[in-house]
């Protein structure tokens, strides 16, 4: 009797004839200079971040806090 292929076997496989039809995901470079959009997002985000601070246990795990305002 012949085995019966599981569903991500065959999901696997057709996905790869995909890829050979169509080639490999694009992938872009880092080397290009960000757009004003993205630095206007990187800026919030680093404001976002800034208003916490991670402090670690004994055992290495991590956590975040608001910062204390002086």
């Amino acid at each position: 009797m012949a085995e019966k292929k599981s569903r991500v076997n065959a999901f696997m496989r057709a996905t790869g004839k995909f890829r050979w039809v169509f080639g490999p995901a694009q992938k872009s470079g880092v080397d290009h200079p960000m757009t004003e959009e993205n630095k206007a997002l990187l800026k919030q985000r680093e404001a976002e971040a800034s208003q916490w601070e991670t402090v670690t246990r004994a055992d290495g795990s991590t956590y975040i806090v608001p910062k204390k305002r002086s």
